[in-house]
């Protein structure tokens, strides 16, 4: 297979920005698939490194870091109608053709919000690579934003990312988006792709996202400082498997399954200091395996099953060798109308910090649930509110 390396300088392409790095992805996707190794130093991100498939993208660690531009944000002049390729900004200041752009408005966001690139410019007046997923109205506050994932793939397969890291600069990114259309590494319908050795950063987002998106692996991994959740299996995305990363100090859940993850593993990480739970599971996620985490610190609680009716809960959860400790107000709560849920051999403690006061909490409304081999400590160690 084909190897192309860029760097700032002595490299096949040299270049500091996201169009050394697109046009060495682009060629090597263009004959079938290989490896674009990056070297050290800081690359400036205008727009997504956009992954093709079977081509593999490798830093050289934690040297290697691609570095969000700054956001220019405008409201929209025009609406922007569903299925329409082109918007029109009141201020036209940052937005440029290559420029990665975000179109949403205060009510039509999550996957009704779009990320494309802009082809073309006149004046305030700008087309763009993919259309409107809805109606984006004035009246609705509807905006573009320079937001856009550092690395994103679309409709792929076997592609790879490897030991580099994703600077979001938050600081200078001020809108924060969901992690349906963007994150700091970001995959829709992308089949059996690896994320391996990569550092996230201070992303005004989610860490690493992939939505609808089968059989992706993350592995070694870290997630810190970013505002939405740091792990975001979504929407569908069947088998993933997420092992020895590391999700801290990000402003949501450390580990988010979203809806309907089903047949995945979590594994050997660590989630701690989260701003909402260390790891929440819910919505149709049924057939996961958690295992040999560790959970620690989080604010608003360490294990959640989300509370959902009987069709929409996630069932059949194998939750094993776990440890959680000191976590806001519980360590574990099976929450909705859950039901074959195993909870084995864990250790669920408060160290004396006063926060998991109890160890594990079943909601009223919790079908079967077996508690095997658990050690806790807490001041009260089992909370079962079924009647």
């Amino acid at each position: 297979a084909i190897r192309i390396t860029v760097g700032h300088a002595g490299a096949d392409i040299n270049g500091n920005d996201n169009r050394a790095l697109q046009a060495a992805v682009d060629y090597v996707g263009n004959l079938g698939g290989g490896l674009v190794e990056i070297g050290a130093g800081e690359f400036l991100m205008r727009d997504s490194l956009h992954l093709r498939s079977r081509v593999t993208v490798r830093g050289a660690g934690e040297q290697t870091i691609l570095k969000k531009d700054r956001e220019y944000r405008s409201l929209l002049a025009a609406d922007g109608d569903f299925g329409e390729t082109a918007i029109t900004v009141q201020n036209p200041e940052g937005f440029a053709v290559g420029r990665g752009v975000y179109v949403a408005s205060r009510t039509q966001r999550n996957f009704l919000g779009v990320c494309a690139t802009i082809l073309n410019a006149r004046d305030s007046y700008f087309t763009l690579s993919r259309s409107m997923n809805a109606d984006l109205l004035m009246t609705d506050d509807a905006f573009a934003a320079t937001i856009f994932p550092v690395i994103s793939g679309y409709n792929l397969q076997d592609a790879r990312i490897e030991n580099l890291c994703i600077d979001g600069n938050r600081a200078n990114n001020p809108t924060k988006v969901d992690g349906c259309r963007t994150a700091g590494i970001f995959l829709y319908r992308g089949d059996h792709c690896r994320i391996s050795n990569c550092w996230v950063r201070d992303y005004n987002g989610d860490g690493i996202s992939f939505q609808q998106s089968n059989d992706v692996e993350v592995d070694s991994c870290q997630v810190r400082g970013c505002a939405g959740f740091g792990l975001h299996p979504g929407s569908g995305s069947q088998r993933p498997s997420v092992k020895n990363c590391r999700a801290i100090e990000n402003g949501e859940d450390g580990f988010f399954f979203c809806w309907r993850v089903r047949g995945g593993v979590a594994e050997g990480n660590l989630l701690e200091n989260n701003g909402g739970y260390g790891m929440s599971i819910g919505h149709k996620d049924s057939e996961n395996a958690v295992r040999n985490n560790t959970v620690i610190g989080n604010k608003l609680g360490g294990v959640y099953w989300r509370n959902e009716t009987e069709p929409m809960a996630a069932h059949r959860i194998t939750f094993e060798g776990n440890t959680v400790r000191d976590n806001e107000g519980w360590g574990v709560f099976v929450d909705g109308v859950t039901g074959g849920t195993i909870l084995r051999n864990n250790i669920i403690e408060d160290t004396g910090k006063g926060r998991q006061k109890i160890g594990i909490r079943i909601g009223e409304k919790a079908g079967d649930v077996t508690l095997e081999g658990n050690q806790i400590k807490a001041e009260r160690l089992t909370v079962d509110e079924r009647k």
